[in-house]
């Protein structure tokens, strides 16, 4: 087996991914992951906590795309906007080269239910995150908890546009097209008053 050939922790998480589209994740073994990935199980756990974590590498990376943006004071103004701004720059994450991967992945955490829960706790971690970063910048609850959440339903929002097969537009484009609905929807909220 090739043990220190570059890029291991790749293509573990590509034999992963084609293994769980092929036999289903609770079948699909770590021993299998590795042999496929012409690595050994040691390796496989040296880059990653367990075979759900293959799926989930970087989340901290892109948890913190959209932080850093908002704790860069980079945008002024009401929260709901400062978080738009945040989740379009961190459409920077994934990148349009990146979409078939993305869709493949997307089928796959849509397909088993342990995967779909763990993609809920990244987003509700996300929210936190957004959240506190708000609240560190003097927004105050509701609002900073309010624009968080909203935010992240609208990168989910777009995320599932984004993947549609035949999408050819760019995340952040959609993003923007998925904020400007909930802008009018809130506008028109406010008219019912």
């Amino acid at each position: 087996m090739v043990r220190w050939e570059p890029g291991a922790r790749e293509r573990l998480q590509a034999a992963a991914l084609d293994l769980y589209a092929a036999k289903g994740f609770e079948e699909t073994t770590v021993a299998e992951i590795a042999l496929a990935a012409g690595l050994t199980e040691r390796t496989f756990f040296r880059h990653f906590a367990d075979k759900r974590e293959v799926l989930f590498a970087r989340q901290e990376d892109f948890q913190s795309g959209f932080v850093e943006h908002i704790a860069s004071g980079e945008v002024e103004g009401p929260p709901l906007a400062i978080v738009a701004a945040a989740v379009i720059a961190g459409a920077a994450f994934f990148r349009d080269d990146r979409l078939p991967y993305s869709r493949h992945r997307q089928g796959v955490v849509d397909s088993h239910p342990e995967l779909r829960e763990r993609e809920l706790l990244k987003m509700a971690a996300l929210a936190g995150a957004i959240a506190q970063a708000l609240r560190d910048r003097g927004i105050a609850e509701p609002a900073a908890t309010l624009a968080a959440e909203s935010g992240v339903t609208v990168f989910r929002v777009a995320f599932a546009q984004w993947l549609t097969p035949g999408s050819t537009r760019s995340l952040a484009d959609v993003e923007r097209e998925i904020f400007q609905a909930l802008q009018s929807l809130t506008a028109a909220a406010s008219l019912t008053r």
